[in-house]
Protein backbone atom coordinates (compact mmCIF):
# COMPACT_ATOMS: atom_id res chain seq x y z
CA UNK A 1 0.00 0.00 0.00
CA UNK A 2 1.12 3.85 -1.07
CA UNK A 3 1.50 5.45 2.29
CA UNK A 4 0.03 9.15 1.49
CA UNK A 5 0.44 12.21 3.47
CA UNK A 6 -2.56 14.22 4.14
CA UNK A 7 -2.61 17.95 5.69
CA UNK A 8 -3.62 18.17 9.05
CA UNK A 9 -6.58 20.48 7.70
CA UNK A 10 -9.23 18.14 6.22
CA UNK A 11 -12.88 19.93 5.70
CA UNK A 12 -14.72 17.03 5.19
CA UNK A 13 -14.62 16.22 8.47
CA UNK A 14 -16.99 19.00 9.16
CA UNK A 15 -19.30 17.36 6.70
CA UNK A 16 -19.82 13.24 8.19
CA UNK A 17 -23.34 13.82 9.44
CA UNK A 18 -26.04 16.06 9.36
CA UNK A 19 -25.83 17.19 13.02
CA UNK A 20 -22.10 18.59 12.69
CA UNK A 21 -23.33 20.07 9.11
CA UNK A 22 -26.17 21.90 10.56
CA UNK A 23 -24.32 22.45 13.51
CA UNK A 24 -21.02 24.37 11.60
CA UNK A 25 -23.71 26.12 8.77
CA UNK A 26 -23.02 29.60 7.86
CA UNK A 27 -26.77 30.80 7.42
CA UNK A 28 -29.99 29.63 7.86
CA UNK A 29 -33.52 30.07 6.40
CA UNK A 30 -36.05 30.68 9.53
CA UNK A 31 -39.93 31.56 9.40
CA UNK A 32 -39.04 34.69 10.29
CA UNK A 33 -36.87 35.72 7.07
CA UNK A 34 -40.26 35.04 5.49
CA UNK A 35 -42.80 37.32 3.59
CA UNK A 36 -45.74 35.94 1.93
CA UNK A 37 -47.04 38.13 -1.33
CA UNK A 38 -50.79 37.77 -1.22
CA UNK A 39 -53.14 38.72 -4.23
CA UNK A 40 -56.84 40.78 -3.81
CA UNK A 41 -59.33 41.07 -6.22
CA UNK A 42 -61.99 43.07 -6.47
CA UNK A 43 -65.36 41.58 -6.99
CA UNK A 44 -64.50 38.41 -6.40
CA UNK A 45 -66.61 35.96 -3.81
CA UNK A 46 -63.91 33.44 -2.94
CA UNK A 47 -60.57 32.45 -4.68
CA UNK A 48 -59.56 31.68 -8.55
CA UNK A 49 -55.98 29.98 -9.64
CA UNK A 50 -52.95 31.98 -10.82
CA UNK A 51 -52.55 30.21 -14.13
CA UNK A 52 -48.80 31.11 -14.99
CA UNK A 53 -48.34 30.47 -11.04
CA UNK A 54 -49.41 27.06 -9.98
CA UNK A 55 -50.66 27.02 -6.10
CA UNK A 56 -50.81 30.51 -5.82
CA UNK A 57 -54.84 32.30 -6.09
CA UNK A 58 -56.02 35.49 -6.28
CA UNK A 59 -58.64 36.26 -3.30
CA UNK A 60 -61.57 37.84 -2.80
CA UNK A 61 -62.28 40.86 -0.18
CA UNK A 62 -63.76 38.05 2.38
CA UNK A 63 -61.63 35.05 1.33
CA UNK A 64 -58.60 36.84 1.97
CA UNK A 65 -59.11 36.44 5.36
CA UNK A 66 -59.10 33.62 5.81
CA UNK A 67 -55.97 32.78 3.64
CA UNK A 68 -54.22 35.11 6.14
CA UNK A 69 -55.42 32.75 9.05
CA UNK A 70 -53.73 30.22 7.65
CA UNK A 71 -50.57 32.36 7.10
CA UNK A 72 -50.83 33.73 10.53
CA UNK A 73 -51.17 30.03 12.01
CA UNK A 74 -47.81 28.80 10.13
CA UNK A 75 -46.00 31.83 12.26
CA UNK A 76 -45.28 33.76 8.55
CA UNK A 77 -45.12 37.42 10.46
CA UNK A 78 -45.65 39.95 7.32
CA UNK A 79 -47.64 40.10 3.84
CA UNK A 80 -46.86 41.66 0.97
CA UNK A 81 -50.82 42.92 -0.53
CA UNK A 82 -51.42 43.30 -3.80
CA UNK A 83 -54.44 44.76 -5.47
CA UNK A 84 -56.23 43.74 -8.84
CA UNK A 85 -59.03 46.34 -8.82
CA UNK A 86 -62.18 46.36 -11.36
CA UNK A 87 -60.49 47.44 -14.85
CA UNK A 88 -64.01 50.11 -15.18
CA UNK A 89 -61.78 51.95 -12.48
CA UNK A 90 -58.32 52.23 -14.33
CA UNK A 91 -57.91 55.15 -16.71
CA UNK A 92 -54.54 57.21 -17.59
CA UNK A 93 -53.27 58.82 -14.27
CA UNK A 94 -53.98 55.95 -11.78
CA UNK A 95 -56.48 57.96 -10.14
CA UNK A 96 -58.13 54.83 -7.80
CA UNK A 97 -55.21 54.61 -6.20
CA UNK A 98 -55.60 58.39 -4.13
CA UNK A 99 -58.97 57.30 -2.90
CA UNK A 100 -59.51 56.83 0.90
CA UNK A 101 -62.79 54.21 0.31
CA UNK A 102 -61.31 52.34 -2.18
CA UNK A 103 -60.57 48.34 -2.63
CA UNK A 104 -57.14 48.28 -0.70
CA UNK A 105 -57.77 50.47 2.06
CA UNK A 106 -60.97 48.34 3.07
CA UNK A 107 -59.20 44.82 2.65
CA UNK A 108 -56.01 47.01 4.48
CA UNK A 109 -58.52 48.24 7.58
CA UNK A 110 -59.91 44.37 7.90
CA UNK A 111 -57.08 42.81 7.96
CA UNK A 112 -55.24 44.75 10.81
CA UNK A 113 -59.20 44.96 12.32
CA UNK A 114 -58.59 41.09 12.61
CA UNK A 115 -54.92 40.31 12.68
CA UNK A 116 -53.90 43.60 14.39
CA UNK A 117 -49.80 41.49 15.00
CA UNK A 118 -49.41 40.76 11.32
CA UNK A 119 -47.26 42.92 9.61
CA UNK A 120 -48.88 44.79 6.35
CA UNK A 121 -46.73 45.98 3.55
CA UNK A 122 -48.62 48.00 0.72
CA UNK A 123 -47.10 48.22 -2.69
CA UNK A 124 -46.98 51.89 -3.95
CA UNK A 125 -47.20 51.91 -7.84
CA UNK A 126 -49.79 52.88 -10.50
CA UNK A 127 -49.71 49.97 -12.76
CA UNK A 128 -52.60 48.29 -10.90
CA UNK A 129 -54.97 51.55 -11.64
CA UNK A 130 -53.64 52.62 -14.94
CA UNK A 131 -55.15 51.74 -18.63
CA UNK A 132 -51.84 51.65 -19.99
CA UNK A 133 -50.29 49.48 -17.17
CA UNK A 134 -47.11 51.96 -16.23
CA UNK A 135 -46.16 52.95 -12.93
CA UNK A 136 -46.03 56.44 -13.54
CA UNK A 137 -48.31 58.98 -15.32
CA UNK A 138 -48.09 58.78 -19.17
CA UNK A 139 -48.39 61.25 -21.65
CA UNK A 140 -47.29 61.17 -25.22
CA UNK A 141 -45.63 58.09 -24.64
CA UNK A 142 -43.53 59.56 -22.23
CA UNK A 143 -43.55 58.31 -18.16
CA UNK A 144 -44.27 62.28 -16.52
CA UNK A 145 -41.54 61.21 -13.33
CA UNK A 146 -42.26 64.84 -11.47
CA UNK A 147 -45.90 64.94 -11.64
CA UNK A 148 -46.39 60.91 -10.90
CA UNK A 149 -44.54 61.61 -7.50
CA UNK A 150 -47.84 63.71 -5.93
CA UNK A 151 -49.86 60.87 -6.44
CA UNK A 152 -47.72 58.59 -5.12
CA UNK A 153 -47.08 60.52 -2.08
CA UNK A 154 -51.09 60.60 -1.71
CA UNK A 155 -51.41 56.63 -2.83
CA UNK A 156 -48.57 56.33 0.22
CA UNK A 157 -51.11 58.48 3.01
CA UNK A 158 -53.86 56.71 1.77
CA UNK A 159 -52.49 53.27 2.87
CA UNK A 160 -51.41 55.01 5.44
CA UNK A 161 -54.14 55.84 7.18
CA UNK A 162 -56.14 52.60 5.96
CA UNK A 163 -53.79 51.27 8.76
CA UNK A 164 -50.49 49.67 6.14
CA UNK A 165 -47.57 48.93 8.46
CA UNK A 166 -44.82 49.40 5.48
CA UNK A 167 -45.04 51.97 2.64
CA UNK A 168 -43.44 50.04 -0.36
CA UNK A 169 -42.75 52.21 -3.47
CA UNK A 170 -41.89 49.82 -6.18
CA UNK A 171 -42.21 52.41 -8.76
CA UNK A 172 -38.57 53.36 -9.55
CA UNK A 173 -39.51 56.98 -10.13
CA UNK A 174 -36.61 59.74 -9.09
CA UNK A 175 -37.20 61.32 -6.07
CA UNK A 176 -40.39 59.45 -4.88
CA UNK A 177 -39.13 58.35 -1.50
CA UNK A 178 -38.18 61.59 -0.40
CA UNK A 179 -41.75 62.75 -1.33
CA UNK A 180 -43.39 60.41 0.28
CA UNK A 181 -41.31 60.37 3.66
CA UNK A 182 -42.26 64.45 3.55
CA UNK A 183 -45.86 63.55 3.02
CA UNK A 184 -46.17 60.69 5.95
CA UNK A 185 -44.15 63.05 8.09
CA UNK A 186 -46.71 65.99 7.84
CA UNK A 187 -49.42 64.03 8.72
CA UNK A 188 -48.06 62.50 11.62
CA UNK A 189 -46.83 59.22 10.22
CA UNK A 190 -43.53 59.79 11.30
CA UNK A 191 -43.18 56.47 12.28
CA UNK A 192 -44.47 55.03 9.41
CA UNK A 193 -41.71 52.30 8.10
CA UNK A 194 -40.56 52.83 4.28
CA UNK A 195 -39.26 49.50 2.26
CA UNK A 196 -38.09 50.92 -1.35
CA UNK A 197 -37.74 48.51 -4.39
CA UNK A 198 -34.43 50.77 -4.67
CA UNK A 199 -32.65 48.53 -7.60
CA UNK A 200 -35.96 46.48 -9.15
CA UNK A 201 -34.61 45.68 -12.62
CA UNK A 202 -36.63 45.72 -15.95
CA UNK A 203 -36.88 41.92 -15.97
CA UNK A 204 -38.59 39.82 -17.84
CA UNK A 205 -39.01 37.26 -14.97
CA UNK A 206 -42.61 40.06 -13.70
CA UNK A 207 -44.80 38.02 -16.43
CA UNK A 208 -46.86 35.73 -14.01
CA UNK A 209 -47.06 38.86 -11.78
CA UNK A 210 -48.52 41.19 -14.23
CA UNK A 211 -51.14 38.07 -15.37
CA UNK A 212 -51.85 37.77 -11.66
CA UNK A 213 -52.87 41.43 -11.59
CA UNK A 214 -54.03 41.98 -14.68
CA UNK A 215 -51.39 44.48 -16.19
CA UNK A 216 -50.12 42.88 -18.68
CA UNK A 217 -52.72 43.33 -21.19
CA UNK A 218 -53.16 46.99 -20.45
CA UNK A 219 -48.49 46.92 -20.64
CA UNK A 220 -49.33 45.22 -23.63
CA UNK A 221 -45.76 45.80 -26.64
CA UNK A 222 -44.86 48.13 -23.77
CA UNK A 223 -42.05 48.17 -21.57
CA UNK A 224 -41.04 50.16 -18.29
CA UNK A 225 -37.01 50.67 -19.55
CA UNK A 226 -37.56 54.12 -18.76
CA UNK A 227 -37.65 53.79 -15.18
CA UNK A 228 -36.78 50.03 -14.37
CA UNK A 229 -33.15 49.25 -13.68
CA UNK A 230 -30.96 48.40 -16.85
CA UNK A 231 -30.08 44.44 -15.78
CA UNK A 232 -26.56 44.95 -17.34
CA UNK A 233 -25.98 47.61 -14.38
CA UNK A 234 -24.82 46.94 -11.15
CA UNK A 235 -23.13 50.13 -9.54
CA UNK A 236 -26.02 52.02 -10.59
CA UNK A 237 -28.01 49.78 -8.00
CA UNK A 238 -25.69 51.50 -5.59
CA UNK A 239 -26.56 54.93 -6.80
CA UNK A 240 -30.11 53.86 -6.66
CA UNK A 241 -29.98 53.04 -2.87
CA UNK A 242 -27.43 55.79 -1.70
CA UNK A 243 -30.40 58.19 -2.90
CA UNK A 244 -32.95 55.91 -0.79
CA UNK A 245 -31.66 55.48 1.95
CA UNK A 246 -30.75 59.47 2.03
CA UNK A 247 -34.45 60.50 1.16
CA UNK A 248 -35.55 58.52 3.97
CA UNK A 249 -35.64 54.88 3.51
CA UNK A 250 -35.80 52.12 6.13
CA UNK A 251 -35.27 49.05 4.25
CA UNK A 252 -34.31 48.46 0.45
CA UNK A 253 -34.85 45.64 -1.58
CA UNK A 254 -33.35 44.12 -4.66
CA UNK A 255 -36.08 42.98 -7.24
CA UNK A 256 -35.71 39.47 -9.10
CA UNK A 257 -33.63 37.74 -6.67
CA UNK A 258 -31.82 34.75 -7.66
CA UNK A 259 -30.15 36.78 -11.03
CA UNK A 260 -29.15 39.89 -8.81
CA UNK A 261 -27.28 38.18 -5.54
CA UNK A 262 -24.07 40.04 -6.38
CA UNK A 263 -26.54 42.90 -6.00
CA UNK A 264 -27.49 42.27 -3.05
CA UNK A 265 -24.44 41.38 -1.57
CA UNK A 266 -23.03 44.27 -2.76
CA UNK A 267 -25.53 46.08 -1.49
CA UNK A 268 -25.40 44.42 2.23
CA UNK A 269 -21.93 44.98 2.40
CA UNK A 270 -21.82 48.70 1.07
CA UNK A 271 -24.64 50.59 3.41
CA UNK A 272 -25.18 47.51 6.20
CA UNK A 273 -29.02 48.72 5.94
CA UNK A 274 -31.69 46.11 6.08
CA UNK A 275 -31.56 44.49 2.47
CA UNK A 276 -35.08 42.35 1.72
CA UNK A 277 -34.74 40.66 -1.99
CA UNK A 278 -37.75 39.67 -3.59
CA UNK A 279 -37.75 36.24 -5.55
CA UNK A 280 -40.27 36.96 -8.30
CA UNK A 281 -43.40 35.86 -10.17
CA UNK A 282 -41.20 34.24 -12.87
CA UNK A 283 -38.53 32.69 -10.70
CA UNK A 284 -41.29 30.76 -8.12
CA UNK A 285 -42.94 29.58 -11.72
CA UNK A 286 -40.19 28.15 -13.53
CA UNK A 287 -39.02 26.04 -10.10
CA UNK A 288 -42.76 25.26 -9.14
CA UNK A 289 -43.11 23.64 -12.56
CA UNK A 290 -40.02 22.08 -12.13
CA UNK A 291 -40.77 20.65 -9.10
CA UNK A 292 -44.56 19.46 -10.27
CA UNK A 293 -43.05 17.66 -13.28
CA UNK A 294 -40.43 16.12 -11.33
CA UNK A 295 -37.69 17.62 -12.88
CA UNK A 296 -36.00 19.24 -10.01
CA UNK A 297 -36.48 17.49 -6.06
CA UNK A 298 -38.60 19.52 -3.81
CA UNK A 299 -35.52 20.73 -2.04
CA UNK A 300 -34.17 23.15 -4.66
CA UNK A 301 -36.42 25.27 -2.67
CA UNK A 302 -34.88 25.73 0.25
CA UNK A 303 -31.36 25.83 -1.74
CA UNK A 304 -32.84 29.35 -3.29
CA UNK A 305 -34.13 31.28 -0.61
CA UNK A 306 -30.39 29.75 1.17
CA UNK A 307 -28.58 31.61 -1.62
CA UNK A 308 -30.55 34.94 -0.55
CA UNK A 309 -29.14 34.59 3.33
CA UNK A 310 -26.15 33.85 2.30
CA UNK A 311 -25.72 36.88 -0.47
CA UNK A 312 -26.96 38.82 2.61
CA UNK A 313 -30.27 39.01 2.37
CA UNK A 314 -32.59 39.80 5.79
CA UNK A 315 -35.62 38.67 4.70
CA UNK A 316 -37.21 37.48 1.11
CA UNK A 317 -40.51 37.76 -0.29
CA UNK A 318 -41.31 34.36 -1.64
CA UNK A 319 -44.66 33.04 -2.76
CA UNK A 320 -42.84 29.63 -1.08
CA UNK A 321 -43.32 31.54 2.21
CA UNK A 322 -46.05 28.94 3.07
CA UNK A 323 -44.72 25.69 1.31
CA UNK A 324 -41.49 26.40 3.16
CA UNK A 325 -42.39 26.11 6.44
CA UNK A 326 -45.34 23.03 5.96
CA UNK A 327 -42.43 20.85 3.77
CA UNK A 328 -39.48 22.02 5.89
CA UNK A 329 -40.47 22.71 9.27
CA UNK A 330 -38.83 26.28 9.87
Amino acid sequence: MISRKYPSTRLRRLRQSESIIDLTSECAVTKNDLIQPVFVKEGLSDKEPIESMPGIFRFGEDSVLKEIEEINQLGIRAIAIFPVIDPSKKDSKGTEATKRDNFISRVLGSIKSKFPEMLVIADVALDPYTDHGHDGILENDEILNDQTLDVLAEQSLVLAEAGADIIAPSDMMDGRIGVIRKKLDENNFEDKIILSYAAKYNSKFYGPFRDAVNSKNNLGTSDKSSYQMNPANSLEALNEVAMDIEEGADIVMVKPGMPYLDIISKIKEEFKVPTFAYQVSGEYAMIMESVNKGWLDKGVIIESLTSFKRAGADAVLTYFAKDLIKEFNL
